[in-house]
């Protein structure tokens, strides 16, 4: 057994399986009672620590155009020397897909529609030119900077002090500032890698569960398979035993794949729905003047509490920022791998705005498109909204080729549920085993069965609404641990530098030499 363990830490490893095993058998033996739980750990953490999820994605963002503006955009992560290691199309796919990917598929026409017909906060008239642009504002802003510079600082920190401190890639290791050079062996810090496996075994649940959701609608719609919560998990079952023989084929060989291959075919895709979703003049003078809208406005959107909105707040801004956090060891831990050599300020401006820019583009289209669909009355796209995994294949059957775009959106998902959960499994195996970037593959296939097991306890639980409940509960204890993150690498970057001055001087020197 001890060969299967290589460089485990056994506290860590098998405090967080077996919490999260707990949790799959009382949701699989008793879904009612954990459900009843789940609701009213969900309403106290939203009375109490709703607030404190606005501060926290408002202070990354602002903390990131810091980093970047500032001279310390100019360390390198790595030494001085180091040149990155991917090209800048596979870094930023592999980004995509790890971090974004399947939920532009999920949510890509559902909440622009959402939005459109019931504006948030009540800003415009439903169903109106104004509601449209309110509605990709907003959907922006839940896909956009705030998530991703959640990424950008976890993912940052961590490869900062790997690659040029020379510590593990762990979470723990960006403590070092506070717990010292022992901080992924301090109970404190191994406390942290723990939190951050739970965290993302929650976080990347919730996109599993939504995955299968909505391939199971697909293949409804394409095969006429019976759409129930209980083919749902068959299909988690079966995709996840797929995503296991990716992982453990390597980050090189399998993810990289999987990662250009969903890239070119999202954007196929996007293609598609702008050429044939119709009215593309409006559709994308829309999109434009809604994404300079949000980027006017992130800000004063960022510091909204919702008062006298809580309930949409809880289901859509709040549950968003819940979920970036809960994805943000993962997505954070991943980048940081794949980053070794880039500056801090090329490595925050990818991060954040190269994913969120084709996000901007991807909602602003296919999110039109649905939006134009229903208010010509074409498609019954309001009608689905119940059932938000259906809105996208409703859109596709009015549109030419509904069949073949059908078919390829259900490869898309897959595709993006095995890369997204491979480097998930990967990345939780590494935090389990003291930064080995090579786990045993052992370690892999559990962490990566318990994903799947909580994807589907989740569905049995209370299907879509259990998913983002656990989202949030997963991410609680890991916000705190976001915001210490933050914390110690600034406090590092000031101690290597002593003042942001002196990486101009030594730049200069190192120029001139």
């Amino acid at each position: 057994m001890k060969r299967y363990l290589k460089d485990v830490d056994p506290a860590v490893f098998w405090g967080s399986a077996v919490v999260i095993a707990g949790f799959v058998v009382w949701g699989v033996a008793a879904p009612g009672s954990l459900g009843s739980v789940m609701t009213t750990a969900l309403n106290w953490v939203i009375g109490n620590f709703g607030w404190a999820f606005i501060v926290v994605a408002t202070g990354v963002l602002v903390l990131c155009v810091y980093l970047a503006i500032s001279p310390w955009g100019r360390l390198r992560l790595g030494p001085d020397d180091s040149r990155p290691e991917f090209s800048t199309f596979s870094w930023v796919s592999m980004m995509f897909a790890a971090g974004l990917g399947a939920g532009l598929l999920f949510y890509g026409i559902a909440e622009p529609v959402t939005h459109w017909s019931a504006p948030p906060h009540g800003l415009a008239e439903p169903r109106t030119e104004e509601a449209t642009l309110t509605a990709l504002r907003y959907t922006y802003f839940h896909w956009g900077f705030n998530g991703w510079a959640m990424y950008a600082v976890m993912g940052g920190a961590m490869a900062y002090f790997s690659f040029r401190k020379n510590l593990p890639v762990l979470v723990s290791a960006t403590f070092t500032p506070i717990l010292g050079k022992n901080a992924t062996t301090h109970p404190i810090g191994r406390l942290v890698d723990a939190l951050a496996i739970v965290a993302t075994l929650f976080g990347t649940a919730t996109a599993l569960g939504l995955n299968g959701l909505q391939l199971n609608s697909g293949l409804d719609y394409l095969l006429d398979v019976p759409k129930s919560n209980t083919v749902a998990v068959l299909i988690i079952v079966a995709v996840t035993a797929l995503f296991l023989v990716s992982a453990t084929s390597g980050v090189e060989k399998g993810i990289n794949f999987l990662a250009n291959l969903g890239s070119f075919a999202t954007i196929g895709l996007f293609l598609f729905f702008l050429i044939a979703g119709g009215s593309t003049v409006l559709i994308v003078s829309n999109g434009i003047e809604s994404i300079g809208n949000y980027v006017i406005q992130v800000l004063p959107m960022s510091l909204q509490t919702g008062v006298g909105d809580e309930q949409w707040m809880a289901s859509w801004t709040i549950f968003y920022w819940a979920w970036w956090v809960s994805w943000a060891p993962f997505v954070g831990m991943f980048v940081a791998r794949i980053s070794r050599g880039r500056t801090i300020r090329e490595f925050i401006v990818g991060v954040v705005a190269a994913p969120t820019g084709f996000g901007f583009f991807w909602f602003a289209v296919v999110g039109g498109v649905g939006i134009r669909l229903q208010d010509t009355g074409k498609a019954d796209i309001v009608g689905s909204l119940a059932t938000p995994e259906l809105s996208l294949f409703t859109a596709l059957d009015v549109l030419p080729l509904p069949v073949l775009s059908s078919a390829l959106c259900i490869v898309l998902i897959a595709l993006f549920f095995i890369s997204g959960a491979d480097a998930a499994s990967i990345v939780m195996a590494t935090m389990a085993s003291r930064g080995n970037l090579e786990p045993s593959k052992f370690v892999v296939v559990v962490l990566g069965v318990l994903m799947g097991g909580i994807a589907c306890a989740m569905l049995l639980v209370g299907g879509l609404t259990a998913l983002q409940q656990a989202a949030v509960l997963g991410s609680v204890p890991f916000m705190f641990v976001l915001i210490g993150t933050a914390y110690c690498w600034v406090k590092q970057l000031r101690e290597d530098t002593r003042d942001p001055q002196d990486v101009q001087e030594r730049e200069k020197a190192e120029s001139a030499a």
